[in-house]
């Protein structure tokens, strides 16, 4: 009896035990696809919801009104499958939700999804042109990793993460690379390029089509009050902000020298500043612009994607403003391969950008500035990450 009993006993945690296993398997009880691609572009977007009053489909494909992000309705049909099909989208790649009687909602038919901050939306890729560079294609990949190093100079944290990328090959190969460091903006981490910029992507599928030099990639965290992106540190799982302490008050600047040093110890690279790029995006550029001045023989290529370049409220009393004419100045005479300057006629930089390009005239430097459609958004910066890295590095 008491052999039976056992027996029955583990039967039955064996069967709650594949049940428990399985749940994420049946979890979906309806056979939906969304989102759903077309041969002309168009998406159509599906949500099962019957008791719903009302649903919305909103995404960066929709026109926004000012700073509220637009949204378009959904219509429901007798199943309670509510859908939306949007006009030939241009090929890039889109993030989109659902407002469910008002609440947002990711879509359960789509686990694709990326972080922005503390914002967590859907994606989906439309092929067939500039969404093919954020696509996985069938090419040689790099290799992704996040690893820490140590920063004394740093007054808050002294262990920070960081993400590289490296090329197609290179653990096989003894060759040394040149280094571009790509920094993220206000809010963001060191998961952002790597995540929301599909900088691997990029990366590889301009590599394999001869476009760009091969090249690695280091991603930084601009936070120094941070030790690495949320839930990735000893904090633990906390809730992201957007403007954390020190951002943008020379901390950063000054200590990125740790962060090149750590490179070109650890990684084969070649430490001169023709094969030494950097860039950033919003905030990014920021730091961009003046850690290049900061170490004016250090960087031979300088990217500013929607930077914000000069002084407003939140960083009028800033240090990293002082003598900022002659370090130019200074950057200008010892020379660079490259000062390359883009934003979004719609950003709420681009005057600021103005000014900043009239400072750049006025100190006789060179640079290339290309203006593109939209604003402040990551649909901009990845766009430009294509348009920048082809001119790095040229042989």
């Amino acid at each position: 009896m008491l052999k039976k009993t056992i027996s029955l006993l583990i039967s039955c945690l064996l069967f709650c035990s594949v049940l428990t296993a399985q749940q994420a398997l049946f979890g979906r009880g309806y056979d939906i696809i969304s989102p759903q691609v077309h041969a002309n572009h168009s998406v159509t977007f599906r949500l099962m919801a019957p008791n719903a009053k009302e649903v919305k489909l909103t995404g960066d494909f929709i026109p926004s009104k000012g700073w509220i992000p637009g949204s378009e309705a959904m219509v429901k049909d007798e199943k309670g499958i509510w859908s939306y099909t949007t006009k030939p989208l241009p090929s890039d790649l889109y993030g989109y939700s659902f407002l469910v009687d008002g609440m947002k909602m990711m879509d359960p038919n789509n686990v694709h999804q990326i972080r922005d901050v503390a914002t967590v939306t859907n994606i989906v890729i439309v092929g067939g042109g500039q969404g093919d560079l954020y696509s996985v294609q069938a090419v040689p990949h790099g290799t992704v990793t996040r690893t820490w190093y140590d920063s004394s100079a740093n007054p808050y944290v002294k262990k920070r993460r960081v993400t590289v990328y490296t090329p197609p090959g290179y653990e096989e190969s003894i060759e040394k690379y040149p280094v571009l460091y790509l920094l993220h903006g206000m809010g963001g981490d060191e998961e952002a390029w790597i995540n929301l910029g599909r900088t691997a992507q990029v990366l590889d599928n301009l590599i394999a089509s001869k476009k760009a030099e091969p090249m690695i990639v280091v991603m930084t965290n601009g936070n120094v009050a941070q030790e690495a992106a949320p839930g990735e540190s000893s904090l633990g799982l906390y809730k992201p902000s957007m403007q954390l302490e020190g951002t943008m008050d020379g901390q950063f600047e000054t200590s990125f020298i740790e962060v090149i040093r750590f490179v070109e110890s650890r990684y084969r690279v070649i430490p001169k500043s023709n094969s030494r790029a950097i860039a950033g995006l919003s905030m990014g550029g920021f730091h961009t612009l003046h850690i290049s001045r900061y170490y004016p023989n250090t960087f031979d290529y300088m990217g500013l994607f929607s930077a914000a370049t000069m002084p407003d409220k939140r960083n009028a009393g800033s240090p990293v403003y002082a003598d900022i004419e002659k370090s130019l100045e200074k950057q200008r005479y010892n020379g660079y391969k490259l000062y390359w300057i883009a934003i979004g006629k719609d950003d709420f930089l681009y005057k600021s950008n103005k000014e900043y390009r009239r400072l750049l005239d006025k100190l006789s430097m060179d640079y290339v500035y290309l203006e593109s459609e939209g604003g402040h958004t990551w649909a901009n910066w990845r766009f430009y990450l294509t348009e920048f890295v082809p001119l790095l590095f040229k042989k």
